[in-house]
């Protein structure tokens, strides 16, 4: 079951695939994707969310769901 957090403090969304032990991590900058010893993608973390869903005018993108 997917798990969706937010948390406002450190300004990330975190997108729980599996539960599973993190084994390692690759980070691309506002993105990290953690993988399990098995190489599962296991967590999404997106850091600074506000910051990149903010749109020319200050308002903030839509977000679907699909």
């Amino acid at each position: 079951m997917v798990k969706i957090h937010y948390s406002k403090d450190a300004d990330a969304l975190l997108i729980e695939l599996l539960d599973l032990p993190i084994a390692y991590a690759e980070d691309d900058g506002k993105i990290i994707l953690n993988y399990s010893e098995d190489d599962r993608l296991v967590l999404v973390e997106i850091l600074d969310l506000t910051k990149s869903m903010e749109t020319d005018d200050g308002g903030f993108k839509e977000l679907i769901y699909a």
